[in-house]
């Protein structure tokens, strides 16, 4: 079985408590202008107080252009700052290393919140939006830089940059779609520069313990397996990311490519991975699925279900082997006494018929 209590070493920074992370969640519960509010707070810091050995946050965006639902965390203005601050410093004090998301939705954002037409990669009249110049690319590739950037001074431990489930810098990784002529199109190698400017600016503009993560899609939204592997190889080995979390919808599926046997999760956990920790997301509910998982070659998992109904789910699943997450679906007294917000809640109750029975 796989050992659910040793500490995880990174090539830069400190050291995770334990191999089980905060999954990055969609929440809803910032303020209009992107800035913490107390229910977020809350939300994170229990889980950091939870035993996770490393906390994140939502997915928060690095351009007012790239808002993607209300609520939203923000990390592209000073404005920010303090909110940012004040998590990381909760955070640290709850025992946790901390990591903000760094997001841009593309032409998944919502221009009714935005007030702009949607940006991508390509032109999508379908969806009002339009193709990045090449100048806008550079621009937005800035953005996530500075976000890097205030996520450091604000005190966080690390980023991790949101290149999976079809948001703009997965939007640029797409085949089908993205192909540009200007260097950030048509092949591999081009249609990465995006994301390779974007990871060697962080490690390059913030402090030299600072931790750069990578969360990407393994297949579907326009990415070919062999492409994924490939990418996600190439970030791991040249040092670009200190760890890398490949979001499988669930650890136990089958690639979608059936030119592609076994399961999704062995055709990363046989990549070369220089420095860098590899980590797997989904459907991980209890202890025998993080041991399965670290069992089968993974560094880390990403809790995201289970974190929810147990702001302790880290802790409970180190001491106990045999820890299983409460079924689906629980109570609203049951999420606010594990301090999910009522905005979360509702989103929760909208979004999953079997998440919250009343």
């Amino acid at each position: 079985m796989g050992d659910l209590t040793r500490q995880l070493t990174l090539a830069h920074g400190p050291a995770w408590a334990n191999p089980i992370t905060l999954a990055p969640l969609t929440n809803l519960q910032s303020h209009a202008d992107g800035t913490l509010s107390d229910d977020e707070y809350h939300w994170l810091v229990r889980r950091a107080e939870g035993g996770f050995g490393l906390t994140m946050t939502c997915a928060a965006y690095v351009d007012e252009g790239g808002q993607a639902w209300p609520g939203q965390l923000g990390v592209s203005d000073d404005r920010h700052l303090p909110g940012l601050t004040r998590l990381a410093d909760g955070i640290r004090a709850a025992g946790s290393v901390s990591a903000v998301q760094l997001h841009h939705g593309g032409r998944r954002a919502d221009p009714h919140l935005t007030g702009r037409p949607n940006v991508s990669a390509w032109a999508d009249p379908d969806r009002d939006t339009r193709a990045l110049t090449t100048g806008e690319v550079q621009a937005q590739v800035e953005a996530f830089v500075a976000a890097a950037v205030r996520a450091d001074a604000a005190g966080f431990d690390a980023v991790q940059v949101h290149g999976a489930h079809g948001y703009l810098v997965g939007q640029f990784l797409d085949g089908r779609h993205n192909l540009r002529e200007d260097g950030y199109g048509g092949s591999l190698e081009d249609r990465s520069r995006m994301l390779v400017e974007i990871l060697t600016g962080i490690r390059s503009r913030t402090r030299a313990d600072f931790q750069v993560g990578l969360r990407l899609t393994p297949e579907r939204n326009g990415i070919l397996l062999d492409e994924a592997r490939a990418v996600a190889e190439r970030v791991m080995t040249e040092g670009l990311v200190d760890f890398l979390d490949m979001s499988l919808w669930d650890v136990r599926k089958a690639p979608a490519e059936p030119e592609h046997p076994g399961l999704l999760i062995d055709h990363f956990a046989d990549l070369r991975r220089g420095g860098a920790r590899l980590g797997v997301a989904g459907a991980i509910t209890s202890s025998a699925d993080v041991a399965w998982c670290l069992e089968r070659g993974a560094d880390f998992v990403a809790v995201g279900t289970g974190a929810i109904i147990h702001h302790d789910f880290a802790a409970r699943a180190v001491a106990d082997p045999s820890f299983v997450a409460v079924a689906q679906p629980v109570t609203r007294a049951h999420l606010a006494a594990e301090s999910v917000g009522p905005t979360f809640v509702d989103y929760l109750a909208t979004n999953w018929d079997d998440f919250v029975s009343d």
